[in-house]
């Protein structure tokens, strides 16, 4: 029989040699690298890096409020992939606002709707980190809803939408004009699993 490694934590720190030695990761700051090592590995796509950007202060805004914050999704694919960590604190997500939102929040909820595919309702929640990997629709529709007056704002936002129609400019408009601190990743490439690993990596307190 061929051996193989069946060790998850060793196929892991082997992973993260591996995109390390072969990614170029200069540009990003010390707090910014784990993440996007995370971001390549879920791609399987050493490259990616060349699209990731991040806004300014993202990763110590996200930190700062992944303890308090809800996560929101486009997709319940996003929340099915994060990873349970005890050291990540609440967590909600979910596809519907009477779920999603504190009580007081609902009422927002109602009046602020966004949309994406798979009719995904969710609204911004003050100091939320939203997350969205699928749906441009639901990123541009979140980027209308923060331009309007008195809009929750969130503490910061995940944009990586994929496809082919609307991701790349949806995801151009998020990054010319940041409502909060942003990560994204330009052009086409996205989705839920580019999305939850860039979370896992907030939520983890341990090097990879």
């Amino acid at each position: 029989m061929k051996r193989y490694e069946t060790d998850g934590a060793a196929i892991y720190r082997r992973s993260f040699a591996i995109i390390r030695s072969e990614a170029d990761l200069a540009r990003f700051s010390a707090e910014e690298e784990p993440i996007v090592v995370r971001m390549i590995h879920a791609a399987g796509l050493v490259g990616l890096e060349a699209g990731v950007r991040f806004g300014p202060g993202f990763v110590a805004a996200a930190r700062a409020r992944w303890k308090q914050a809800r996560p929101y999704c486009a997709t319940p694919a996003w929340w099915r992939g994060r990873h349970p960590r005890p050291s990540a604190g609440p967590q909600r997500g979910s596809l519907h606002a009477r779920r999603s939102f504190r009580a007081g929040s609902r009422r927002k909820a109602r009046r602020h709707p966004f949309r994406g595919r798979g009719g995904a309702v969710a609204s911004p929640s003050r100091g939320a980190v939203i997350a969205i990997g699928n749906a441009p629709t639901a990123l541009f529709r979140l980027l209308d809803i923060l331009a309007e007056p008195g809009a929750p704002r969130p503490a910061a936002i995940i944009g990586c939408p994929v496809g082919f129609v609307g991701a790349a400019e949806s995801k151009d408009e998020l990054m010319a004009a940041p409502p909060a601190p942003a990560l994204t990743v330009l052009g086409r490439l996205g989705g839920s699993a580019i999305t939850v690993a860039a979370l896992n990596a907030l939520a983890s307190r341990s090097e990879i």
